[in-house]
């Protein structure tokens, strides 16, 4: 097991390496190239003791991004995102820009950037809006993989919502196939069937080197924060995070 964990680590630090740094498809690339260094299986649990986890899986040593994702098992759907998220970004930001989005201990919904992509509703959409990093869409022939994916399994959005976040790998008439930290094994793949889907929101990281600027978000975002207390209406999520 010893020898596995390492070669985890060695794989996640050499992609950055294969990988030249660009938006678009490109970036699409990285996200899939991270996915697949990922471990599989150690479990699934969302409570508050699993997301302080995380931050015991990356640090910027050196000026390089070392990830070792076993540390963060088990696992929920967002941290694991959020790991394939920041492996892809390393070396499209500087390490300084890296450290400034590294999850910390007890990180609250909507607080630093962690905080934002992990909130209810559209987390990691509101993100990359307020970045002005990528596209946040709902049209289903519009993805491609590599894209990342909020989907609520009923229609409540916000305090009261059901949902799951992922990285989309592709779809047919019937089902959806994803990557994620799903219940009950963790890290992997899934499918499931698009009527299980009462909506989904898709996200393109394609300007992901305007991650760099999070650093000069506010520390708390008010809209997310309340996601935990109220319930949201779509057409204020589409004007929020600039649906298209």
């Amino acid at each position: 097991m010893k020898m596995i964990g390492i070669s985890v680590v060695m794989a996640l630090s050499l992609l950055a390496c294969a990988v030249a740094p660009a938006g678009g498809d490109d970036f699409n690339a990285r996200i899939l190239a991270a996915v697949r260094a990922m471990p599989r299986g150690g479990g699934y649990d969302g409570s508050d003791a699993t997301k302080n986890l995380l931050p015991k899986a990356c640090a910027v040593e050196n000026g390089r991004l070392v990830i070792d994702a076993r540390q963060a098992q088990p696992s929920f759907c967002s941290s694991a995102t959020y790991l394939v998220l920041l492996q892809a970004l390393e070396g499209v930001v500087p390490p300084e820009a890296l450290s400034s989005l590294l999850p910390v201990p007890d990180q609250a919904d909507g607080e630093g950037v962690f905080g934002r992509w992990n909130a209810n509703g559209p987390g990691c959409a509101k993100l990359v809006a307020d970045l002005d990093a990528g596209d946040n869409f709902t049209d289903w022939e519009a993805a491609r993989p590599g894209d990342m994916l909020k989907i609520w399994w009923t229609e409540a959005i916000g305090n009261r919502e059901r949902g799951h976040h992922v990285v989309y790998l592709g779809h047919d008439d019937e089902v959806v196939r994803f990557w994620s930290s799903n219940q009950p094994g963790g890290y992997g793949e899934k499918e499931v069937p698009r009527s299980k889907c009462k909506r989904v929101l898709f996200t393109r990281v394609n300007r992901p080197e305007n991650f760099a600027k999070a650093s000069g978000l506010p520390p708390r975002d008010e809209w997310l924060a309340g996601m935990l207390v109220r319930e949201f209406s779509w057409s204020e999520v589409a004007r929020v995070c600039r649906v298209r």
